[in-house]
């Protein structure tokens, strides 16, 4: 019974210093969090990482540490840098938003993270499949928090970018055998036009309608006001009658003026010292 006794005893000094162990780490993990905001607060975005890979390998279930890390891969990365290094970062933030979504796939933070990365990741150099992929992220936000009127916005940025490279693509196609070649704003020849639509149709009305969307959810929102404008001149592009080309443009106009007016407001209202 004595050993029996010691042998339990033995046990239970064991497990107590295995829990002051995990007790401990998890105190310098958040050591290293509150080291990493600080490093990263400063700039010192190098430092910031190692500061929050020690917090997340010290205690993996401190989310924080791992939407830090990834928000400071993300700060590093610039769009259309080709080093390698800067594709890594690009990479890494990915990696490390997916991972949180693997242990916790309602997370906002993380979902909004990864589809902004990817968005700049797919902006420069061009990369239709990464802007797909970020625009299901918005689209994923959109699932959760249907009454947040930013991820309408960007999925309306995305359609507007798709379109846009599209549009530019097709009218450079037209011109190499064109006879007469089209500029920039010229109207595409019915049967271009028709190919853009028929191909990027269901693309701008899903922009416009998730353009629409995030104004009604937020009032004066100028910054989707201005990409609404520039949809409605892709679908402008669409239109095989004079007419029909003209009502979007004119649409388009409006809301040229209805940005500008929002940003007159705005200045009215800055208070100057």
């Amino acid at each position: 019974m004595e050993r029996m006794a010691h042998n339990w005893f033995l046990v239970a000094v064991v497990l107590a210093a295995s829990v002051a162990g995990v007790g401990c780490d998890k105190l310098k993990a958040r050591d290293r969090l509150n080291k990493g905001v600080n490093a990263y607060k400063s700039g010192q975005f190098d430092q910031a990482i190692e500061y929050f890979k020690e917090a997340k390998s010290l205690d993996p279930s401190l989310t924080n540490a791992q939407l830090y890390l990834a928000t400071a891969y993300a700060s590093q990365y610039v769009p259309g840098a080709p080093s390698q290094e800067n594709v890594n970062n690009g990479n890494q933030a990915v990696a490390e938003f997916k991972s949180i979504l693997d242990q916790d796939p309602n997370n906002l933070s993380a979902i909004d993270g990864i589809g902004s990365i990817l968005y700049n990741m797919g902006g420069s150099p061009y990369d239709a499949k990464k802007l797909e992929e970020s625009k299901s992220y918005h689209q994923r936000h959109i699932q959760l928090k249907p009454e947040d009127p930013e991820p309408y916005y960007w999925v309306g940025v995305i359609d507007w970018s798709l379109a846009f490279r599209a549009n530019r693509d097709m009218r450079d196609d037209y011109n190499k055998t064109a006879k007469k070649p089209i500029r920039e704003n010229d109207p595409m020849p019915p049967a271009v036009a028709m190919q853009f639509a028929d191909k990027y149709g269901p693309v701008v009305d899903d922009g416009i309608s998730s353009l629409q969307k995030a104004m009604t959810l937020r009032s004066e929102y100028d910054d989707a006001m201005a990409y609404l404008n520039l949809l409605y001149r892709q679908k402008a592009d669409m239109e095989t009658s004079k007419e029909a080309r003209n009502n979007d443009l004119q649409l388009a106009d409006d809301l040229v003026e209805r940005v500008k007016a929002i940003k007159q407001k705005k200045a009215n209202m800055t208070p100057t010292s």
